[in-house]
């Protein structure tokens, strides 16, 4: 299958998007893949702080490079740097109801909840990015996208775009179909989502000295008072981890936890350990990367090649079906 995914670039990747990464991964085995940074996509809600969106670009391929995404088997590249991605947006945009994107579900949730940060983002970008998200996705004719379930609304309207255009026109555009990824979704330090804007995050680039601080700063049973005393590993953010970085023996960490035969600080510190042996081949990796700025520019010049290859392709197709 054709395979469509994407991130914007907002900073340096933590480990909560390595379940995202390693399905990515799974996908790059067996399929045609498209990965690109979605910066157009960062300027509708951070249209007036541009000024780390290169930098940021960088960080975030070097860390995909890092985990294992292959430029010789997927085809990775920037969004912006294929323009036909915006001509597509364009054209669907004639022919998309106003009504469709006022109803995707996250549109007045995020503006009200940026208002009252005192961020402005009722513009018509931001309004109209589902619309650039199904752009994205339809210039290559994907077959699959793989989603949360916090985005299929995004993906249905995607759908419901390429039944227009395809009713009104041609038959063009394949309906993309969503990849439900079984992923775990780990919280940050303090028990929210991870996200670098709460500063709750544990960076993939970390060096072990900071790894194991932010680990001992995660939130454990509240009802534990003293290091014997039997805990709960279900109410705690270190089992979560346990379950992922120490497999093999979660089962006994989680026994020694409900019997107090183990404490709070030396759980977090076995954990630190199995997660610094985990990122450590990530980091030697990435710091390579971004010693040879120079391979950075080659993957994004032999991803924008085959990017645009295809969506030019694409477009052929779309000027003949509307006669333009």
């Amino acid at each position: 299958m054709r395979i469509l995914s994407g991130m914007r670039p907002s900073g340096k990747l933590h480990v909560g998007h390595l379940s995202v990464l390693s399905n990515w991964l799974r996908l790059q085995a067996e399929n045609d893949c498209f990965f690109f940074v979605a910066d157009w996509h960062a300027l509708t809600t951070a249209y007036d702080e541009t000024e780390a969106i290169r930098s940021n670009t960088s960080e975030m391929l070097a860390d995909w490079l890092a985990v294992g995404i292959d430029p010789d088997k997927s085809t990775v590249f920037v969004q912006s740097q294929v323009l036909e991605h915006a001509e597509l947006h364009l054209l669907l945009s004639m022919i998309t109801p106003l009504s469709w994107l006022e109803r995707v579900p996250t549109y007045k949730d995020q503006v009200q909840q940026l208002a009252a940060r005192g961020k402005d983002i009722a513009t018509y970008g931001f309004l109209g990015y589902p619309l650039l998200q199904s752009a994205d996705i339809l210039i290559y004719r994907a077959d699959a996208v793989p989603v949360g379930q916090d985005q299929l609304p995004h993906l249905e309207l995607c759908r419901e775009v390429a039944r227009r255009f395809n009713h009104l026109y041609k038959l063009v555009f394949p309906e993309p179909q969503a990849l439900l990824a079984d992923t775990a979704l780990l919280p940050g330090v303090d028990g929210r989502k991870m996200s670098k804007s709460y500063g709750n995050e544990i960076s993939l680039s970390a060096d072990p000295d900071t790894v194991e601080k932010r680990v001992r700063m995660m939130i454990t049973d509240p009802a534990r008072i003293r290091k014997h005393d039997p805990g709960n590993p279900e109410v705690c953010n270190v089992f979560a981890y346990q379950g992922i970085y120490n497999r093999d023996v979660v089962g006994e960490i989680t026994a020694a936890c409900r019997e107090g035969a183990i404490g709070c600080v030396a759980c977090k510190l076995r954990l630190a350990a199995s997660l610094n042996r985990f990122l450590e081949p990530i980091r030697e990796r990435r710091a390579r990367i971004l010693a040879e700025p120079r391979f950075l520019d080659e993957v994004m010049e032999r991803g924008r090649e085959k990017a645009t290859a295809a969506a030019r392709e694409t477009m052929d197709r779309v000027r003949r079906a509307i006669r333009i």
